[in-house]
């Protein structure tokens, strides 16, 4: 019985080439491996990065460029020398291109873009003169178009001369002679087709387009909803500018998912990978809503000095206060992290704040019925093993405790329902109502709701 030899993992070879210092067989060993593994040896290997990219075929340089993160991307360009920046920006399709150019300062961009040929030139100029986060910024102008006229013949004569450099060839698009997008089709349906049959034959006239204003967040919901690779981006008449394929659209949705998770948690968004931002700009980022959260839980120690007398007559009830202001707090944090979520995913719109808020009154009583009912039985099972603790009057003790915890929980419940589609309305970002917020306004809230209840059972009685 023979046994294999083990082959050495590509970190290892990779070693072993660098060792050697044999640029062509480094360049011919990056050539052959996948763009992903290439990406995982500029991870691991970070004080090479710029000479693995720069031993590269540009073409699989380019590939490997765009999927590396925004800080990596920097270090390379700024360790290559210009004339192979210049190859490596060329050859980045224009829209990853935009992405890295709109992350650098002003200064820094003007340079590089002076290092472009004239045509990609013009055409980043003409992207990052879109407002940021638009449709405009992500979309390629490559991309391949077919006039009404045209037999299937001639559409596959085009596809052969111009695909090579488009993003994509599932789908083809119709224009007029204005350059007006009439439909697009299929690559199927074309192949299908018989050779002789005219484009205006083959299609529907149904389609889907996004405008170039239109906010990235919403195109992702639009790619989500009709099920499509690449979607075509018009202006104001109609006239095709360009696509936006669905690996931009996988871009967007992780940014918005790591930002909406970010202010959820009570704070700025990041715009860079946690271990690479300056620890000063993380502090900038973090104290605001800190000194915000602070200021509302002043308001708190404020509502308690108002009811002081009351918990110098009753020390009883601030055995409750935790209790009571935690209870709304985490209902109010669950009920806001559910409609964030749901609004991300275009599962309900603002014109759904009524069937939300039915929902969330429904939801918040039931929800309260069950901790007032557990709180109710605290305090009836405490008395029952140290009766001196409540005294005569823990009926009414317990009463105000379960009222209490139907009240704030309640009351919690529908502030994190209805902050986030208020803010949305007011034009917002919902993730800003996150659950550090919702549970300080819900802290004063709370104190007012239970000291309410207290007044109602307890008057006369300890009050």
């Amino acid at each position: 019985m023979s046994l294999e030899l083990e082959q050495p993992g590509i970190a290892e070879q990779f070693e072993q080439l660098i060792a050697k210092e044999d640029k062509l067989e480094i360049r011919e060993f990056l050539d052959d491996q996948k763009i992903s593994d290439v990406a995982d040896l500029i991870n691991e290997f970070p004080e090479y990065e710029s000479q693995i990219i720069a031993n590269m075929a540009i073409h699989r340089a380019a590939s490997v460029f765009k999927i590396l993160d925004i800080v990596q991307q920097k270090d390379i360009v700024k360790d290559l020398p210009s004339a192979k920046t210049a190859e490596l920006l060329n050859e980045l399709p224009a829209d990853d291109r935009t992405d890295f150019l709109e992350e650098l300062p002003k200064a820094a961009i003007r340079d590089l873009i002076k290092l472009l040929d004239p045509e990609e030139r013009r055409i980043t100029l003409s992207l990052l003169g879109y407002p940021e986060d638009s449709v405009g910024r992500l979309m390629t102008p490559d991309y391949v178009y077919v006039y009404l006229h045209n037999t299937v013949n001639e559409v596959f004569d085009t596809i052969r001369k111009h695909a090579k450099n488009s993003e994509t060839v599932d789908v083809i698009y119709v224009i007029n002679e204005s350059g007006m997008l009439i439909d697009d089709m299929r690559i199927r349906d074309v192949i299908l087709a018989s050779p002789e049959k005219r484009v205006d034959e083959i299609i529907d006239g149904r389609f889907v387009a996004l405008k170039a204003t239109d906010d990235q967040e919403h195109a992702s919901q639009v790619f989500k909803m009709n099920n499509r690779m690449a979607l075509p981006v018009v202006d104001d008449n109609q006239i095709l500018l360009g696509i936006v394929t669905i690996d931009d659209m996988l871009w967007v949705a992780n940014e918005e998912f790591s930002e909406d998770m970010q202010k959820m948690g009570g704070t700025e968004a990041l715009d860079e990978p946690y271990l690479d931002i300056p620890l000063l700009k993380l502090f900038r980022k973090r104290i605001g809503w800190l000194v915000v959260l602070f200021l509302g839980e002043m308001l708190t120690a404020t509502a308690m000095g108002y009811f002081e007398d009351e918990i110098a007559k009753a020390v009883v009830l601030t055995l409750f206060i935790p209790l009571i202001i935690s209870s709304g707090g985490n209902s109010g944090s669950q009920a806001s992290t559910l409609i964030i979520q749901a609004m991300a995913v275009g599962e309900i719109t603002i014109a759904d704040w009524w069937r939300v808020m039915r929902r969330e009154i429904s939801s918040g009583l039931l929800l309260g019925l069950v901790l007032g009912l557990i709180g109710f039985i605290r305090v009836v099972v405490w008395h029952s093993v140290a009766p001196e603790i409540y005294g005569p009057h823990w009926m009414m003790i317990g009463a105000t405790v379960s009222f209490s915890l139907i009240g704030v929980v309640l009351w919690g419940t529908l502030s994190g329902s209805m902050l986030p589609i208020l803010l949305k309305k007011l034009g917002a970002d919902p993730a800003v109502s996150s659950a550090p917020f919702v549970a300080t306004l819900v802290d004063v809230t709370g104190l007012v709701i239970y000291f309410s209840f207290a007044y109602f059972f307890l008057q006369g009685l300890l009050l």
